[in-house]
């Protein structure tokens, strides 16, 4: 389902700090996104027993976002899909770089990234729908309580983590448009070989050389010819 939003103002009565309401209305879509969020957040909060329930965003067709509070840690689970095959390999190689990268000591505190492509994550294999073929991708994020304890760690991380898609697709799209930079760079440095190992024809047919050596040059003689003359005397 598609849902719309208008916001309507009264210029004549807008308050004084307009950058503020810029501000709270270009926020919108991210308030509403983090609603899951927060609810999770609570979940945890709370110290219930067991698991919370699982919340799906469906953000886009065919793909969505799925939170899921537990007794020490909150799940994030983004679906998304690849509709063409250099994309499935770009994209599985920047994802397994995600899960690589978070081994380094400089970056131990990140939340631990787990991706899987085909088959879905235990959290939500028992939902209906979910494509499960080579187009179909799966990462899992786990925010320990360290990442959403404190209030203003916790408002960043929603809003960094809601744009893990976007920047997920927009790093394959550059690397796409690179590698296709430097593809017409190479072949343009081809071109110039190839063009620089062609022989001049006119030299060549100029300077043929005989057996010793020596160059020949043609030389054509013009033909003499005269034409009979007729002598009439009266």
């Amino acid at each position: 389902s598609q849902y719309q939003i208008s916001l309507q103002f009264n210029l004549e009565q807008l308050p004084e700090d307009k950058a503020a309401l810029a501000k709270h209305v270009s926020m919108l879509k991210r308030n509403v996104l983090a609603s899951p969020f927060l609810r999770a957040f609570e979940y945890w909060e709370s110290q219930q027993e067991g698991a919370g329930p699982l919340m799906a965003t469906h953000y886009r067709d065919d793909e969505a976002i799925y939170v899921q509070a537990q007794q020490d840690r909150v799940t994030v689970i983004f679906s998304t899909l690849f509709k063409e095959e250099v994309d499935r390999v770009l994209g599985k190689v920047f994802l397994q770089e995600f899960v690589d990268a978070r081994r380094q000591a400089s970056i131990q505190n990140a939340p631990q990234v787990f991706y899987s492509s085909r088959e879905a994550p235990l959290e939500i294999r028992h939902l209906q729908g979910l494509k499960q073929d080579e187009s179909a991708g799966y990462v899992s994020f786990v925010l320990f309580p360290r990442h959403f304890a404190d209030p203003e760690v916790r408002e960043k991380t929603i809003s960094q983590i809601q744009l893990f898609r976007d920047y997920l697709h927009y790093h394959i799209k550059c690397a796409k448009a690179y590698m296709h930079s430097r593809m017409r760079t190479r072949v343009q440095d081809f071109l110039k070989v190839i063009n620089r190992a062609k022989p001049d024809r006119t030299t060549v047919a100029a300077e043929k050389r005989t057996a010793t050596g020596r160059y020949f040059r043609p030389q054509f003689r013009q033909s003499t010819s005269t034409s009979p003359q007729t002598e009439s005397g009266e």
